[in-house]
């Protein structure tokens, strides 16, 4: 996968005005709160869905 996931939020603050940030590797910065985060796909789960 050689693409970037894209966030459409801020997981800490909740603000949408999001910017590529090119250290650490595939990171985008939050304007509203200036924390820098990364973003992982870890898998899709095949498991039984519980209700």
């Amino acid at each position: 996968m050689s693409e970037r996931a894209t966030p459409f939020y801020c997981p800490y603050c909740g603000d949408e005005d999001l910017r590529p940030e090119e250290e650490p590797h595939a990171a985008w910065l939050c304007t509203g709160c200036r924390r820098v985060f990364t973003v992982k796909f870890v898998g899709i789960s095949v498991g039984q869905v519980q209700k």
